[in-house]
């Protein structure tokens, strides 16, 4: 069910959390089918056995398909994604790890384009079964502001 959530309806410092979900070796090799991208620290065991990671690592891209996949729990009409901002592929994903993804408003301001939107900034940490941090962006959604009617009740 598709509820609308306006602009003023978002608090800086509400937080919510995503499912989780466990990476596996099926999905590296389908993303490096997708995206082309197969370079050996991926999907060469006995190269990447000699790396620092020991081990494949997962593609930093699918990890923020996955994790963004995750947050998106929810469809709200009165919003949009603008993009993202300030992606960081902190530490490595491996073949087995769980992630999570834990999405926190903070900040909220005026379109300056569009007045009848305010644009909604919510900061996206992948985290894996650890509690490590594994990536952060900073997602920002266009989000409709109320109609006056439900401003003024």
């Amino acid at each position: 069910m598709s509820v609308a959530v306006y602009f003023e309806q978002f608090a800086i410092g509400a937080s919510r959390s995503s499912p989780t979900r466990t990476i596996t070796e099926t999905d590296i090799v389908v993303h490096a089918g997708h995206t082309g991208d197969f370079f050996p620290h991926h999907v060469d065991a006995e190269f990447a056995a000699k790396t620092p990671f020991g081990q494949r690592i997962a593609h930093g891209t699918m990890v923020f398909s996955i994790g963004i996949g995750l947050a998106a729990s929810e469809v709200n009409p009165a919003s949009f994604s603008y993009g993202h901002d300030k992606l960081r592929f902190v530490r490595p994903v491996f073949i087995g790890d769980t992630i999570q993804t834990r999405i926190t408003v903070i900040e909220k301001m005026d379109d300056p384009r569009k007045p009848q939107y305010g644009r909604v900034t919510e900061r996206c940490e992948v985290v894996n079964q650890r509690g490590e941090t594994v990536l952060v962006s900073d997602h920002i959604r266009m989000v409709e502001k109320a109609p006056e009617t439900l401003r003024q009740a």
